[in-house]
């Protein structure tokens, strides 16, 4: 009888360990994926749009804009002083038709000078543009996207039409194809194309320093508020026709949607807490029934509550240590598993990446580790009531 009753707390302790593991794995996992995405979708967003834009003023907060402002040297330099500023990048930004086998595609062209750089995130097969040639390159990179309805690839030669404002026939230029750029994000690839800055002057009919505004990159997004702030504040004169604008601000919608997905995880592990702490005092429960005869063996020799209530969540303690450990053995072995093989695959066109994206933060684990661990002891206590209706009397009396 002894080593029945001993065997099944030996399985009710071996079942809540399991439980809490489980709940643990699923948190880390649902957190780090949830993180992952949030990076992955953000950084695709920087590597191709930077994080700050210094564009002339636009009460619909967009980078695309006609209007001509003149380069100022001064402007750049200062900015690049300021911390956490990796590069300032000058480009025009122009609406146009790219013609291909017969196919044509409306873009919106991005051009760039030579001092250009491409963030490491940003996918691009070729070789670039080539900015040797003194008149401007005549180079184009398309999205993947693009290259795929008109049916080209790198090396072949498309046209570009630039609608003339008052005229029936576009202004038509030849360019090759350098690259083809892929992001993931359908708002992008469908959108944009990259060329000379030159090129763009051009067709405009602007002067060399003409431009149509300033890209700013950061070494960290969490500094872009704080950087263009800045810009605004301190280095733009009042009567300036330029402004400061975070990626945030051009593109509310998409960075709202992100963090609206803070919510699906809050409402996610208080779920999960809720029922693992349900689980955790079932078992705890049972096991002072199972034990009751212990209890009131040790009430009848004297030993107060809190002593033998301290008992049982000692056990709660190690039950929750042990299924941390067990819980984050699994889930971030899931989480390094995914980030090596990629073996969680997702449609791109739906979710702008092919596989789930990984992301660990240390703190979150943690943190997680902690609560999981004083929910368990917690959770205690209210099982713990049933030792004080425990009579002695009662329970010694059965063998």
């Amino acid at each position: 009888m002894l080593r029945h009753k001993g065997a099944f707390a030996s399985f009710i302790i071996r079942l809540a360990v399991v439980a809490t593991a489980l709940s643990v794995a699923v948190m880390i996992v649902s957190v780090a994926f949830i993180a992952g995405f949030k990076h992955t979708i953000a950084e695709k967003m920087y590597s191709f749009l930077g994080h700050v834009h210094v564009v002339p003023r636009d009460e619909n907060e967009q980078m695309l804009t006609a209007t001509a402002v003149k380069t100022n040297p001064e402007l750049i330099k200062k900015t690049l002083l300021l911390p956490h500023v990796t590069d300032v990048s000058p480009y025009v930004i122009k609406y146009a038709i790219v013609n291909g086998n017969g196919e044509m595609e409306a873009t919106v062209l991005k051009g760039i000078n030579s001092n250009y750089r491409f963030l490491k995130e940003l996918d691009i097969k070729g070789n670039g543009i080539d900015f040797s040639d003194t008149a401007y390159a005549k180079q184009v990179i398309l999205s993947s996207v693009a290259a795929e309805r008109l049916k080209v690839t790198t090396g072949d030669t498309v046209e570009l039409y630039f609608p003339e404002p008052g005229s029936l026939f576009p202004r038509i230029r030849k360019a090759k194809v350098a690259g083809v750029y892929h992001t993931g994000l359908v708002e992008i690839d469908k959108m944009f194309a990259i060329c000379d800055i030159r090129l763009l002057q051009r067709i405009n009919k602007w002067l060399p320093d003409d431009i149509t505004g300033y890209q700013v990159n950061v070494d960290n997004e969490k500094y872009s508020d704080t950087v263009a702030s800045k810009i605004y504040s301190d280095y733009l004169p009042v009567a300036s026709p330029l402004t400061a604008y975070t990626m945030k601000e051009i593109y509310p919608s998409l960075f709202d949607w992100l963090e609206l997905l803070n919510v699906n995880v809050v409402i996610l592990l208080v779920i999960i807490s809720v029922v693992a702490i349900i689980n955790m005092s079932a078992v705890l429960l049972i096991l002072m029934v199972d034990r009751a005869r212990l209890i009131g063996l040790l009430k009848a020799l004297g030993l107060p509550f809190g002593d033998i209530r301290n008992i049982f969540l000692g056990i709660a303690g190690i039950i929750g240590v042990s299924g941390i450990v067990l819980g984050n053995i699994i889930g971030l072995g899931i989480c390094l598993l995914q980030d090596k093989t990629g073996f969680i695959t997702m449609p791109e066109s739906i979710y702008g990446m092919s596989h789930a994206a990984v992301r660990i933060v240390w703190w979150h684990i943690l943190l997680l580790d902690v609560v999981t661990l004083t929910l368990s002891v917690l959770c205690m206590w209210l099982p713990a009531l049933y030792i004080r209706r425990i009579s002695p009397a009662k329970v010694l009396q059965f063998k």
